[in-house]
C-alpha cells in the first residue's frame, strides 16, 4: 500500500484494515474521529509522524491477508455489520452489566473508580441499542432500497427524512459520544489495567470491556468510513 499522507487516517483504513492495528497501539481513533490527517493526529497527540508513517508502511508491507470491505455492495456490508457487530453488541452487553454489577458490590468500597465505569457503560448500552434499532428499522432499509433500485434501474421514492445524509450525520454523531465515552471508561480504568488486588472477574471484566470498545472500533469504521460515504454518493447519483 502506498501511502497517502493527505488522506485521513479513516479513508487509509477504509482502503487498509491492517493500519487500524498501528492506530489503536497508538490510541488514535480512526472510527468516531476518522475524518483526520497523519499530521493533525500526531499534533494532537505528541507523536512523530516520520515514526508512525514507519509503523504503518511496516504493517502493510506484508501479503494483504485483510478483507476488502471498501469492494463490497453496500447490502452485503449491511448484513454483515448486523450479523457481525450489531449481534455481538446485544449479546455482550447483558454479560458486561452483570460483571460491573458483581465488581461494584465486591469491590466498589475500595475501587469507586468502578460506579463510574458501569454508569458509563450503562449509558453505551442503552444508547447503542436504540441507535442499532434505528439503523435497522429506518436507515439500513433506505440504503438496501437505494442498491436495489440502482441494481434494477427502477426509481426510488423520496423518504421522509430528506436526503440520506441528514441520518447518517445523526448517526455518525452517536458514534462520537460512544467513542468520547469509551475514551473515559479508559481513563478510568488505567488502560483497562485491573489493580493488584483484582480477582479473577476484575481481570476478565476489563478484558471483555477491552475487546468490547475494539469491536466497537471496527463496527463504527465499517458505517462511517465505507458505508455512509458510499451511500450519499449513490444517492447523488439518483
Amino acid at each position: 500500500m502506498v501511502l497517502d499522507t493527505n488522506k485521513t487516517i479513516g479513508e487509509m483504513v477504509a482502503e487498509d484494515y491492517r493500519t487500524a492495528s498501528v492506530f489503536s497501539e497508538n490510541r488514535i481513533d480512526f472510527c468516531c474521529k476518522g475524518n483526520r490527517t497523519l499530521d493533525e493526529v500526531c499534533s494532537e497527540k505528541g507523536l512523530d509522524v516520520y515514526t508512525l508513517l514507519d509503523q504503518l508502511e511496516k504493517v502493510t508491507a506484508s501479503n494483504n491477508t485483510s478483507i476488502d470491505f471498501n469492494t463490497w455492495e453496500l447490502d452485503l456490508l449491511i448484513d454483515y455489520i448486523e450479523k457481525k457487530h450489531h449481534r455481538y453488541v446485544e449479546e455482550k452487553i447483558p454479560v458486561l452489566l452483570s460483571f460491573l454489577l458483581k465488581l461494584e458490590q465486591v469491590h466498589g468500597v475500595a475501587h469507586p473508580e468502578l460506579f463510574e465505569i458501569k454508569k458509563l457503560f450503562k449509558r453505551t448500552a442503552d444508547e447503542l441499542t436504540q441507535h442499532m434499532k434505528k439503523e435497522e428499522l429506518i436507515l439500513f432499509p433506505y440504503i438496501k432500497q437505494m442498491v436495489e433500485a440502482a441494481r434494477n434501474k427502477t426509481p426510488l421514492n423520496a423518504p421522509g427524512f430528506g436526503s440520506v445524509a441528514n441520518p447518517i450525520a445523526m448517526m455518525m454523531e452517536e458514534h462520537e459520544n460512544e467513542g468520547n465515552r469509551f475514551e473515559q471508561i479508559v481513563e478510568i480504568s488505567n488502560n483497562y489495567t485491573p489493580p493488584t488486588d483484582g480477582c479473577n472477574t476484575y481481570k476478565v471484566t476489563f478484558q471483555m470491556l477491552q475487546e468490547f470498545e475494539n469491536d466497537l472500533h471496527t463496527h463504527i469504521h465499517l458505517e462511517n468510513n465505507i458505508l455512509f460515504p458510499k451511500a450519499i454518493v449513490l444517492q447523488d447519483n439518483f
